[in-house]
């Protein structure tokens, strides 16, 4: 951990998103600092994926000096603005205080340190002078510093999980994306307040947007694994966790490229929910429909498609068992059993196209209808199985399963009727 501050602002400036927002603050006369995460990341090395800045003062004349669009939030004190392609939360130094646990709170001016008091966790109340008069100053509350040095994870007060209970969220955020340990009495607390229901006081959106957070870490197995460690997960929805680690991370490495990782972590997490159990869940906590859909697929689809996938043989066969499933649910499909068929359709066999088309069947005289999609799925299983080279192959089999079959009659009057194949 490096606590210079030359060295800190060293770094700061070397940001690309920095530059341009130092080169706006020089010559300012009043306290601007850089805030939370951003100096922490600095002082453990990493790149800070955020950058809040807070001052002493209104934010008018800093938008203004800066020349920047902002997008102004009243009731908090603070704006989102955007310099140059890049983004920075400037905030009005406050205190907060909640009129009820789990409300948003009520806002009011205040000097840096009760500022950095209301932070979530003590290695988050920090903060580095970058223009005027502070410039250069390292501020922490304590123990601030002593806990980033440690990788301890600490709240500021015994209400901190009463007053927002998101915090027990980030909580988990914060001990996997840092791989810090939580402290004692932060954990006493933290389990007190999931058995007294703070979670139930949170508004469905908000607790959404937190998990779709740690969905999207980098580690997002870990921080979901601290979910369930704390009982975070169950008490937000009875039957919802990730009891089985292992398994997501498996999903993970199966995954191609082009799929979503926070689709298959929040699936593998509802694995053993009922499907509009699950979609009115995802509702409640606002996930878009189409993300919502690919989770409850994904979580009700999986165990089907494994079944399947095991007793398919062929790449013809593969195919089949997946059907129309997303890539997310195959995946997940393979970590339950059934890995390799899963790895070789999410490898190979999705990519495989036929060279003809409905087009080309209806020039060869097959009627609209049914029979153009038997002639192409037929044609389409026979290339999975190398059993076609080549467009015209592919018709010929395609032509072969859409031709109608002559019609026998029987001598009681029945007949087989005219079917389109197999």
């Amino acid at each position: 951990m490096v606590d210079d501050p030359e060295i800190l602002l060293a770094r700061f400036g070397r940001l690309p998103a920095a530059r341009r927002l130092l080169e706006g603050l020089r010559g300012v006369t009043v306290a601007v600092y850089l805030v939370g995460g951003a100096v922490r990341d600095l002082m453990l090395e990493v790149e800070p994926r955020e950058l809040d800045v807070v001052i002493e003062t209104e934010l008018d004349s800093l938008i203004e000096r800066l020349g920047a669009d902002a997008r102004i939030h009243d009731r908090f004190g603070t704006a989102s603005i955007e310099v140059d392609g890049h983004a920075y939360d400037v905030a009005r130094a406050r205190s907060e205080t909640y009129a009820r646990p789990g409300a948003l709170p009520t806002v009011a001016a205040a000097g840096l340190d009760e500022d950095l008091g209301r932070r979530d966790f003590t290695v988050n109340a920090i903060a580095l002078g970058v223009a005027g008069p502070p410039r250069g100053e390292l501020i922490a509350l304590y123990p601030a510093l002593d806990d980033l040095r440690d990788g301890t994870l600490r709240i500021l007060h015994d209400r901190s999980f009463i007053d927002d209970p998101t915090r027990l969220l980030r909580l988990a955020l914060y001990a996997s994306r840092l791989g810090f340990t939580v402290e004692p009495r932060t954990r006493e607390l933290a389990l007190a307040a999931i058995g007294g229901g703070a979670l139930e006081t949170v508004s469905g959106p908000r607790i959404g947007a937190d998990l779709r957070r740690l969905a999207s870490e980098a580690e997002p197995v870990s921080a979901f694994e601290t979910l369930h460690e704390l009982g975070i997960d169950s008490a937000l929805a009875p039957g919802f966790g990730l009891t089985d680690p292992a398994l997501a991370r498996r999903a993970l490495a199966l995954l191609a490229s082009d799929g979503d990782r926070p689709t298959v972590v929040v699936a593998a997490a509802a694995l053993d929910l009922d499907a509009a159990r699950l979609a009115q869940l995802l509702d409640h906590w606002a996930f878009e429909r189409p993300r919502r859909d690919a989770i409850v697929a994904a979580a009700s689809g999986a165990r089907p498609i494994a079944k399947a996938l095991q007793r398919a043989r062929k790449p013809s066969e593969i195919a089949a068992a997946v059907g129309g499933a997303g890539i997310e649910t195959v995946a997940l499909a393979g970590a339950l059993g059934a890995q390799e068929g899963a790895r070789r359709w999410l490898s190979e066999l999705r990519h495989v196209e036929l060279e003809i088309d409905g087009r080309d069947l209806l020039a060869a005289g097959v009627p609209s209808g049914p029979g153009i999609g038997i002639g192409l799925r037929a044609a389409l299983a026979a290339k999975l199985d190398g059993e076609t080279d080549g467009a015209e192959a592919e018709l010929r089999r395609a032509l072969a399963a859409a031709a109608p079959r002559p019609t026998t009659l029987h001598a009681d009057g029945s007949d087989d009727g005219p079917d389109h194949g197999p």
